[in-house]
């Protein structure tokens, strides 16, 4: 009885104490860039540590279970009831799922390593859909035609402006990022990355259309890339996609420290 209280009274406790060191875990590690923006990391870690006090200090101050014997000899010496029974055997269940419920806290919290969002998300919205996104920052164009400095979200950001062949005729874009497939064209997929305005939550899928036929005997989705290569006419008149990177070769790379873009 007693150790079912205490498991009661102290699981939201735990449980956010265990949010709270995976928080500050992540900001000492670089990784909460994972979840949030970097503009919000002082506070967050300021505020995880602030609440972690607080939480601690629950633990000595917040009464605690030792009047919890009181009623646990109420049927001394005799048999418990049915319901009494049926008592017992469900305050067990809610410990037990109760612990259960913190052990997989700390396995997804703080044993698992962070991931980043894949196509999955993608596919939950909308690729180079959100105006905000592309057009929030417009990239201010070189005066010596230098773009080598140029993001996928630059380039994306271009190409939705509906600048034309001529435009992006003398121009070669390197752009990092992992594949995502076209859903109209096998030809074509993106180079993607996920833009964040505040957190996760939030994140925009844009992308650079590459048109490379039979990438998928090459390459599998989310894998990571960096192409060179200048801009084509698109060979498939029927795509949405009026202009491509047409690359002689896909140079696969590792997911950067920093995947996505601010």
């Amino acid at each position: 009885m007693v150790i079912r209280r205490l498991v009661g009274r102290w699981q939201g406790v735990v449980l956010s104490l265990i949010g709270l060191v995976a928080t500050i875990w992540l900001g000492l590690t670089g990784q909460l860039a994972l979840y949030i923006h970097p503009r919000y990391f002082v506070f967050t870690v300021i505020m995880a540590v602030i609440a972690g006090v607080l939480a601690l200090a629950a633990f000595a101050l917040v009464p605690g279970a030792g009047d919890g014997h009181l009623h646990d000899h109420e049927h001394d010496g005799d048999a418990p009831d049915g319901d009494d029974a049926r008592r017992s055997r469900w305050g067990w269940l809610r410990s037990a799922g109760s612990v259960l419920t913190i052990v997989a806290a700390v396995v997804a919290l703080l044993i698992l390593p962070p991931s980043t969002l894949t196509t999955a998300t993608v596919a939950q919205r909308d690729l180079n859909g959100s105006a905000s996104a592309l057009t929030l920052k417009t990239p201010a164009l070189p005066g010596k035609g230098d773009y080598s400095s140029f993001t996928v979200r630059d380039w994306a950001s271009l190409l939705r402006s509906g600048a034309g062949q001529d435009f992006f005729a003398d121009k070669t874009a390197t752009v990092t990022g992992f594949i995502s497939a076209d859903t109209t064209d096998p030809n074509l997929f993106f180079v993607t990355r996920f833009v964040v305005t505040c957190c996760a939550v939030d994140a925009q899928p844009i992308g650079v259309p590459v048109y490379h036929p039979g990438w998928q005997n090459e390459f599998k989705t989310d894998s990571w890339v960096t192409v060179t290569s200048s801009f084509r006419a698109n060979p498939n008149p029927a795509s949405r996609e009026a202009i491509v990177l047409m690359p002689d070769s896909i140079k696969p790379t590792t997911q950067p420290a920093q995947p996505y873009v601010y």
